[in-house]
């Protein structure tokens, strides 16, 4: 796809909010190349498992990640009972590749789950991923029942101080972080940060006790080893689960970063976002989880 198309399938046709959802910051994010001590990585133009390849290896390899033996969990999101075409849940395409590269490096097991919000045996089986795990040689856990959840300690959150996760997050040696690209209707954004939110069971305390504090906070516990941010199509609008195919642009983009601030704060710009103003994006930008401002970022550009 060449640039100027790039920027038509994402803007045009009245993106979003018009005018206020200028994807200026997504293409000057896109427009050049990076070559040493990659902090974020952003590709464009293929499909997601492609994308995949070209930015893992801008980092190192999944080796840099992944040792021989470990235990993987790749957390995508699997929360809505929707098609992959609706774009409410992680492209499974790059689910599976992941996974493939993940037992290329060696991994004992990669397991992959979420805690849906629509019926799970739905979300897992209609969104694609079940399939694409099964495919490439992973399993798939159910986080659908309290049991499978374990009580920790959030040192140094201030609202988020005690929640209870599921006992993957404690017994996995690595942790992929694999969000796709939305408008939310509470949160403004999900992406990478909201994502870990399928982590716990008791999303309602988020709710009700400061959305974005509680979000960041939750990085007091566990931060991601990788982030892989699919933004192959976005939902622009009616986030997070979507009414129609005219909430979904494609993009055929993707986000890879070790830092997930960088990576929220690189794909809000998508949605035509300024992350200063996303609060979950910028209290964790405060607490020294990542760095928001992505002119100090050394940002590797992939055009496939």
């Amino acid at each position: 796809m060449k640039r100027r198309d790039f920027i038509r399938s994402s803007v045009g046709a009245g993106v979003a909010t018009g005018a206020a959802l200028s994807l200026g910051g997504a293409n000057s994010l896109l427009a050049a190349e990076a070559e040493t001590d990659v902090d974020l990585v952003a590709i464009r133009g293929g499909e997601p498992d492609v994308m995949f390849d070209k930015g893992i290896a801008a980092l190192g390899g999944m080796s840099r990640f992944v040792k021989p033996g470990q235990r993987v969990l790749v957390k995508p999101n699997i929360g809505w009972d929707r098609t992959p075409e609706r774009a409410g849940n992680t492209n499974p395409k790059l689910v599976k590749r992941i996974i493939e590269h993940c037992l290329e490096a060696g991994a004992k097991e990669v397991l992959v789950f979420d805690h849906t919000c629509h019926e799970w045996s739905k979300c897992y089986q209609h969104s694609g991923i079940e399939q694409a795990v099964a495919e490439a040689g992973g399993k798939m856990v159910p986080g659908n029942s309290e049991k499978y959840y374990k009580q920790v300690n959030v040192k140094g959150g201030v609202k988020l101080k005690q929640t209870d996760v599921h006992e993957l997050m404690l017994d996995t040696d690595v942790f992929i972080n694999v969000p796709i690209l939305k408008n939310h209707s509470s949160s403004r954004a999900t992406i990478a940060m909201k994502n870990l939110m399928g982590c716990v069971w008791d999303r309602g305390y988020y709710h009700k006790n400061d959305l974005h504090q509680c979000i960041a906070d939750f990085l007091h516990f566990r931060k991601p080893d990788l982030n892989v941010v699919d933004a192959y199509r976005m939902m622009k609008q009616n986030g997070p689960v979507g009414v129609s195919l005219d909430d979904v642009v494609t993009l055929k983009s993707q986000l890879i970063s070790t830092d997930i601030v960088a990576a929220d704060a690189a794909a809000a710009k998508f949605l035509g976002m300024d992350p200063a103003k996303i609060n979950h994006i910028k209290i964790a930008a405060e607490a020294g989880f990542g760095t928001m401002d992505l002119s100090k970022l050394n940002i590797k550009r992939i055009v496939v």
